[in-house]
């Protein structure tokens, strides 16, 4: 058991759990991409910026010598005529805004889906949940297995679950708007379908989102 606890906090490209497989399953307004054969990842190129410091939520592979240029979140102009509370998340940016009033936005650094792992669409936040449990999906271990990695079927929350500190689950999906164990990953396009935040950052949004939340993916 001890192994395959390992042998999860070794993988730095698991951490979004929720992915694009269940896209023939669940009924999503918008476009997902099959991730049955995705290509292989494109190494990330070294950031340069704000040295993060490993706090105790974060696996031992991500360490504190990592930097990232994302400075935190912002409150910017937001033009796009949109109601108050509404998340827009810009894959393409990699940033998660949360629409203010008078022409306002939070916006977020968040890491997304990686090439393969890509969708686009509109959910509404059903659940949330504080350090949610994890258990990753059948073809995820099954794909995992194929590389020497044992998953555990389940692995409850805490502060090494991939899930981070709170998640908020996109309609009937598996896709949620979760923390993360690598914080280094944010800005990056790393995750298996969901969207990454800083465990500190997305207990603060938490707190201002409500279930039925109009999420737009693009």
């Amino acid at each position: 058991m001890m192994r395959a606890m390992l042998a999860v906090l070794a993988l730095t490209g698991l951490v979004a759990t929720a992915h694009a497989e269940v896209q023939t399953k669940y009924n999503f307004t918008g476009t997902l991409f099959t991730p049955d054969k995705p290509k292989p990842a494109a190494q990330p190129k070294p950031r340069r910026g704000q040295t993060i410091i490993q706090p105790a939520n974060t696996t031992p592979d991500v360490m504190a010598s990592q930097v990232s240029s994302y400075r935190g979140m912002e409150v910017v102009p937001y033009s796009r005529a949109l109601k108050p509370g509404t998340i827009v998340i810009n894959t393409a940016e990699r940033r998660l805004y949360h629409v203010l009033s008078d022409g306002m936005a939070e916006r977020y650094g968040v890491g997304v889906g990686r090439e393969g792992f890509t969708w686009k669409g509109t959910q509404r936040i059903s659940r949330k949940t504080e350090w949610p449990g994890w258990t990753p999906p059948a073809r995820m271990i099954e794909r995992e297995k194929a590389k020497g990695h044992i998953l555990p079927a389940y692995m409850p929350g805490g502060p090494n679950n991939p899930l981070g500190a709170r998640a908020m689950y996109l309609g009937g999906s598996l896709f949620r708007i979760h923390g993360t164990n690598q914080p280094a990953s944010i800005g990056t396009a790393a995750s298996s379908g969901c969207i990454r935040m800083l465990n500190e950052e997305v207990t603060a949004l938490y707190e201002k989102v409500k279930v039925g939340t109009l999420v737009i993916v693009e």
